[in-house]
Parts: structure tokens; C-alpha cells; sequence
């Protein structure tokens, strides 16, 4: 498409692909170009389609739609990046913006106007859900919330991975995951592993594999 939108669709879930696709091909200047179901294929996808906007779930399998959108962003494409969530979470919408989404939409929200987010996202502005607060700093649970990194740490401890093996998985020093992992406490309130897991269950911070 020489003057439309082209559009990559990234959601785990076919129906809601199919759902997105719809809505967006009824508008002549938009284009669906292709559609993938992991962070991964997102990825692979943007570097050789390099499409104007990525629609992306923020918690896709294995390579979920946060890092999918960090490694689009080491591409250096101009492609604008609108992350697609169920969480309404402030802790989530802030660590997909320190990602480098483009704007955060809830998937769930009856009267979503996707077509006019992704024509937004496209233009270089940011869109945020109106349901979301949008005064201050996004906040967490509890005080300022999680940093991205904070967060991966959070999600392999949740996993029962140990302080070194969340070292190898993130290519960090064991002393810097410590650290990590005390601020995670100290900003959560907690300060034992098992009510710590408990916590970013129950608060939906993190991604049961």
C-alpha cells in the first residue's frame, strides 16, 4: 500500500487477530500485512516488512510483546508500536512505554476505537486508554512501580528460578540481580520469596507460563 498503513497484528490468539483484521481492513487506507503469534515472529516480521504500526499483545508466550517491542526498538525502524493489553495495571502500561510502545489500549474495552489509535500511532503521537490515568507518573501497586528489568527478575523468580539462574537467563551479575531483587521488596512491600510470588500473582504482575 504506497499511501496507507500498513499494519502488523501480533496476538497469541487467532480469534482476536481475525477481530483486529476486520476492523481494521474495513478502512481503504489500512492495510493488513501480516499477523504473527509469538514475540519472536513480531520481531522477524518488523525487520523484514517493516510496517508503520505493530498491534501487539503485551503477554504473548515465551518472547511476550515487552521485549518483542525492546528488540523492534534496536532495529531502529521508524515503526510506531501500540501494545493491545487485558491489564489495566499502571505497573503494565508504564514498563510498555519505558519499552518504547507507542500507546497502550485495553483489549477488552467495548467502545475500543482501534482505527483511530493506530492512525494516532502512526502520526507519532501517543495514545493512552481513557481509562487510564494519565496525571503524574505512572505508579505501580505500590510506590513508583517496577522498572522493565524489575519486572523480567520478578517474573523468573515467580518461576522458581534462583538468584543465579536469573543471572544466566538476563546476562546480568548474580550481585546485580540481588539487587534487583531487593528493590523489587522494598517497592512491593515484601520482603519473603513466597509472598513475593504470591503478590505478583494475585496483582497480576507478571505471566503464568
Amino acid at each position: 500500500m504506497k499511501d496507507g498503513i500498513t499494519v502488523l497484528l501480533a496476538d497469541d490468539h487467532a480469534l482476536v487477530r481475525k477481530g483486529f483484521r476486520r476492523i481494521l481492513e474495513d478502512t481503504p487506507d489500512i492495510e493488513v500485512v501480516a499477523e504473527a503469534d509469538t514475540g519472536a515472529e513480531t520481531v522477524r516480521l518488523a525487520r523484514a516488512l517493516r510496517p508503520a504500526v505493530v498491534v501487539m499483545d503485551c503477554a504473548m508466550p515465551g518472547t511476550d510483546g515487552l521485549v518483542a517491542t525492546r528488540r523492534i526498538r534496536a532495529l531502529g525502524e521508524a515503526i510506531g508500536i501500540l501494545m493491545v493489553s487485558m491489564h489495566a495495571e499502571q505497573t503494565w502500561v508504564r514498563q510498555a512505554l519505558d519499552a518504547g510502545a507507542n500507546g497502550y489500549l485495553l483489549k477488552n474495552a467495548m467502545d475500543l476505537d482501534l482505527v483511530a489509535a493506530v492512525r494516532a500511532v502512526a502520526a507519532g503521537d501517543t495514545v493512552l486508554d481513557p481509562r487510564l490515568s494519565r496525571a503524574g507518573r505512572l505508579r505501580g501497586a505500590r510506590g513508583d512501580g517496577l522498572t522493565s528489568r524489575e519486572l523480567e527478575v520478578l517474573r523468573l523468580i515467580v518461576e522458581g528460578k534462583t538468584t543465579r539462574e536469573c543471572a544466566e537467563a538476563l546476562g546480568l551479575s548474580v550481585n546485580t540481580v540481588a539487587v534487583h531483587r531487593a528493590n523489587i521488596m522494598d517497592t512491593l512491600g515484601v520482603h519473603k520469596t513466597a509472598q513475593l510470588v504470591v503478590y505478583a500473582i494475585r496483582h497480576e504482575l507478571v505471566r503464568l507460563p
